[in-house]
Parts: C-alpha cells; sequence; structure tokens
C-alpha cells in the first residue's frame, strides 16, 4: 500500500505534465500556421484587404480565436517580418562563423539569401508593400535587424575589398538584395528552382567578388 501511495501521484503528475507539453505544442502549432497563412494572405490581397475571420478561416479557426494569439491583425503583421528579420540575422551570422575566409564567407551568405529568397517570396512581398502598416516601434524594430543584415555582408565585404569605401560596400550589398529579392516579381518564366538559384548566386557573386 505505501508502495502504492508513492507511485500514483507520481503517474498523475507525468500525465498533467504531458497533457501541459502537448498544448503548448498545439498552440505553437497554430501560431506558426496563423504567420504562414497571414504572409500568404498579406502577399496576395494586401494588409488592409484581409481580415482576421479570413486568416482563422484560412487555419481552421474562427476569427475570435485568432486573438488567443495575437492581439490584433497589426500584431500578426509585426510577427511576420520581426521573425523574419531575425531569421536573416541568425542564420547570416551562422553562416559566416563557419567561413574560413573572406570569399567563401560572401559565397556562403549569396546562397543563404538566395535560399531564403525562394522560400520566402510571400514575406518580401509583404515586406515590400506592407512595412508602413506597422507601428512606429515595430518598424524600427525591423529595420534595425536589417541595419545589423546589412553590416554583416559589409564586414564580409572589407575582408575583400580593403581600399572601398564602406559607403559604396553598402551600396553593393543593397543592390545584391535588390538583384535576389526580385524573384518573387520575375515569374521566373518557367525556370525550375535549382536553375533558378543557380543563376541568382553566380550573378551576385559576379558582381560583389
Amino acid at each position: 500500500m505505501v508502495h502504492d501511495a508513492i507511485v500514483a501521484p507520481s503517474t498523475t503528475t507525468e500525465s498533467v505534465s504531458d497533457e501541459r507539453i502537448g498544448r503548448t505544442e498545439a498552440k505553437a502549432r497554430r501560431r506558426e500556421a496563423l504567420l504562414d497563412a497571414a504572409a500568404r494572405h498579406f502577399a496576395e490581397r494586401g494588409f488592409n484587404g484581409v481580415s482576421i475571420e479570413d486568416l482563422g478561416a484560412a487555419v481552421g479557426m474562427s476569427g475570435p480565436a485568432v486573438y488567443r494569439h495575437f492581439e490584433s491583425k497589426h500584431a500578426l503583421l509585426a510577427a511576420v517580418l520581426v521573425s523574419v528579420s531575425e531569421g536573416l540575422l541568425d542564420g547570416g551570422t551562422r553562416v559566416v562563423s563557419r567561413a574560413p575566409d573572406g570569399e567563401l564567407a560572401l559565397r556562403a551568405l549569396i546562397e543563404f539569401h538566395v535560399r531564403f529568397a525562394l522560400d520566402n517570396a510571400d514575406v518580401i512581398r509583404v515586406q515590400d508593400r506592407d512595412l508602413d502598416s506597422l507601428s512606429g516601434d515595430e518598424r524600427h524594430t525591423v529595420r534595425a535587424l536589417q541595419r545589423r543584415y546589412v553590416e554583416l555582408w559589409v564586414r564580409v565585404l572589407q575582408h575583400l575589398h580593403p581600399t572601398v569605401d564602406v559607403a559604396e560596400l553598402r551600396i553593393r550589398a543593397h543592390a545584391t538584395f535588390g538583384l535576389i529579392n526580385s524573384t518573387p516579381y520575375s515569374g521566373q518564366g518557367g525556370v525550375q528552382r535549382e536553375a533558378l538559384r543557380s543563376i541568382l548566386e553566380e550573378m551576385a557573386f559576379a558582381g560583389l567578388r
């Protein structure tokens, strides 16, 4: 009997813990689904052309249920743009840290950004069209993250072009982003993903090297 008295509470505690973990994971999945739906719908119809009800319906929930995850449609937009800016900075930092020299670091950065552009065409459209729909503080956060990402490129370029003015290197980096991020608007002309990836990488590398 003593043994049973000890085991039963432990089993109950583990069940409750598992249930909480399950709820947390389910909530995280719904949040990610909402972010994906927001990026897709904002890209297709613009921020002002999409309602909370549209976003809820896209993931199988009611409009009011969306507010359990995001306090407003503006909060959803901010989460989309801030999270992707954080992902760019974190991912770019990782690939540079693993590269042994400037030229390989540049190649790694280009490959990383091309993959991002091909995988996140919707987010690029949203960034271009709806950034001004964010509040001032949210825009500042996105812009600050993106400036840090640009400076990551500039530092790599400085190793390759030590005599070139930093302002010019910054222009070169922005021009490269323009080339790569134009992918969502190019129509691709039937070009397969791998062929398009190769074209963008070689053009970017030739322009910066």
